[in-house]
Formats: structure tokens, sequence, C-alpha cells
């Protein structure tokens, strides 16, 4: 027999795993401001038991995450600015770095800005160097008002890309759903088409998880479920291959800092000026599967990325150089945050053997990634 004493311990307990288990998540929204072409901008704000996440409707872009350490200090883990108005010109900038945004329609490079579906040849604009496509083109998903409606734990966003925007075929009608939930932010991605097109969206959010500017990403311990990356030209374009990790200094299926090799005598690292490899999940591309985890040791901090898209891009913010002046005013500096896209492979509609990233009338695209907090 239980005492009272017990069974009130018992009941309070119950009570607060149960209050856990349906606390809502807060969904609020405000004005942001106004961009230079005159567009309003709206903030979304999700906040949770666990997390505080902003997303402006200016490119759906990430603009904060409030993450606890091991000891309760709250610190905003993603780089970015203080306004719309900071996203905007660096957007449009010959150096966009992409903070936060959704990117689309094409996430990551496209050789020479042009591919080839059913016979014909569609060409993009090249804003790489002026040598490649990258992340759907200048005006691509990163620099578009998406229309926001406020759903259950979050916020949902759409966006019609019409037919022939920056030279993808087809008018397509773009979803994406943030949710927060008990430490997870879930990013859900759909879409459909009228004509045959390719599509492979991302986020592009840095993460620091000492908080943003401070210092270097080198000491996070990083893993990724991965055996295999796609080795790139001098392009940053895959050859075709796929290359085991083993023996290399791509491989982080077991916990390696990421500084502890990205100096070192190896072609892909030269040519990447660090880390800027896709990674080819094991045994991703089907079902939510576990991609990567990074660790901070000096805070506690963890992020987990789990995804249904087959690979992840793994950037260590190689060419961030202190010019650009971010939250705060605070200057980005080479490693300054470390990216993890989720995504099909760079350049797909080029290779064949690629998982496919055609889209056609009929079919809908959809995919779903989770950004999962914890501490250690």
């Amino acid at each position: 027999m239980i005492t009272f004493r017990q069974f009130v311990v018992a009941l309070l307990i119950f009570s607060g795993a149960a209050c856990a288990a349906f606390a809502k998540t807060e969904v609020s929204r405000k004005s942001a401001g106004k961009l230079a072409n005159g567009a309003q901008v709206d903030l979304y704000t999700l906040k949770d038991e666990k997390l505080e996440v902003g997303i402006i409707t200016y490119g759906g872009t990430v603009v904060s995450i409030k993450v606890p350490d091991r000891k309760g200090k709250v610190e905003d883990v993603v780089l970015g600015f203080d306004d719309p108005a900071g996203y905007y010109e660096n957007n449009h900038s010959k150096s966009a770095s992409f903070f936060g945004p959704i990117v689309g329609r094409y996430a990551n490079r496209i050789a020479g800005g042009k591919f080839t579906l059913d016979g014909k040849e569609y060409n993009l604009p090249k804003n790489d160097n002026g040598i490649n496509s990258i992340h759907g083109g200048p005006d691509g998903f990163h620099n578009v008002m998406w229309q926001a409606t406020p759903i259950d734990d979050g916020v949902e966003l759409k966006y019609l890309s019409k037919d022939g925007e920056e030279g993808y075929p087809g008018n397509l009608s773009a979803t994406v759903r943030y949710t927060l939930k008990a430490g997870d932010l879930k990013i859900e991605y759909t879409a459909t088409t009228d004509k045959p097109t390719v599509f492979n969206p991302t986020n592009h959010s840095y993460f620091n998880l000492s908080g943003q500017g401070h210092g270097t990403i080198l000491q996070n311990q990083l893993k990724l479920n991965a055996s295999r990356f796609t080795p790139v030209d001098s392009h940053l374009i895959p050859t075709g291959e796929l290359q085991p990790v083993e023996g290399t200094p791509f491989d982080f299926r077991k916990a390696h800092a990421v500084g502890e090799r990205i100096d070192a005598d190896n072609e892909q690292i030269r040519l990447g000026h660090g880390y800027d490899h896709n990674f080819v999940i094991d045994g991703g591309g089907h079902t939510l599967t576990v991609a990567a985890e990074v660790y901070d040791p000096a805070s506690g901090r963890v992020l987990e990325v789990l995804t249904t898209q087959p690979g992840v891009q793994f950037y260590t913010g190689n060419f961030l150089d202190g010019s650009i002046k971010g939250k705060q005013g605070v200057p980005y500096i080479q490693h300054g945050a470390l990216c993890l896209e989720t995504q099909h492979f760079p350049d797909s509609p080029n290779h064949p053997d690629f998982p496919s990233t055609v889209l056609r009338p009929g079919g809908e695209f959809q995919s779903v990634t989770i950004y999962r907090f914890s501490t250690r």
C-alpha cells in the first residue's frame, strides 16, 4: 500500500508528464518592417517549452533559433541579421550567403546553368561565379515573399513559382510548413507542377551551437550517417562518383571535431576550401533517417538532423571572411558556423545515375526534415 504522500508525488509526476505531452506551441505574428522594394514582411514566432524560433515571410527565412545550454542559458544559434533589410541586402549582393531561407527551386549547384529534360534544354541564371546556377538563381525561393497562414504548432508558407521563373519549366505550387514541438523544428515540403520540371528545396540555416557570432565551429563534434560522399571538380560540381569515406577526412561515421582534418592534405578539401560536399545518407531517401549529429562541448547543445532526403550538404562557412556584419553587428568569420542542408544530390538533373529530382504533373513532391535540439 502506498502512502498519501507517495500518491501525491506520483500524481504530480503524471500531471507534469501529461502537460508536457499536450503542451501547445505558441504561434504569434507581428510586422517585421518593409523591404527596400516596399514589401511588408511578417515575423512568425514559434515557442514551446524548449525552443523559440523566428521565421519571416521574406524567403521563408529562419531568422532565429533560441536554445538553452546545459545550464539553461539561452542563445540564438543561427546566423543572420537584425531585420529583414539585412537579409534583403545580402540576398541581392554578388556574394549572397543564404542565411536561413528556403532555397529552390533547386538547392545547390547545377553545372553550367543548364539541364535537359525530356529532350529539351533549359538554361538557368549563372549566379555561382558566372559558371553554375546555385540555389535556384538570384531570384529563387530565398528572394521572394511567401504567403503565410498560422497552423497548429507552426506556420504554413505557400508560393507559386510561375512557368519560366529563373529558367525552370512549369507552374510549381510549393508549400513549406514549419512546426515546433518538444525541441523539434520540423520542416515539411510539398509541391505540384503542371509541366515536367526538377525540384530540390532545402533550408539553408547556418548553425553555431555556442551562439551566433561566438567563435568558430571547429571544436564541434560531428557525426554523419554516411559511408559515401560525392566528390567534386574544380567548380564544385559532382564528378558522378560515389566515393567511400573510409580512410579520408570525410569519414564522420564516428564523431570527430570539425576542425580536426579541415586542413588535411587532400584534394577534395583543397577544392572545397574546407568541407563543402554532399554526403550520401546511409539508408536515406525513403523514410525519416538520422543524417547528422552535432555536439558542442562548450555549451552542451546537441543538434540532430533527420530527413527523408537521400543527401546532406555539409558546409563549414569557408567563404565567410569577417566582411559580413550580422546580428548586433558581429562580423561573421571563416568557419563561424556550419550548414547541414538536407537535399537530393547537387547537379542531379545532369547525372542520370543520381536519385531523380524530376517532378511531373499528377505527382507530388514530399519531404520532411527535422532539426532536433537537446543538451548533453
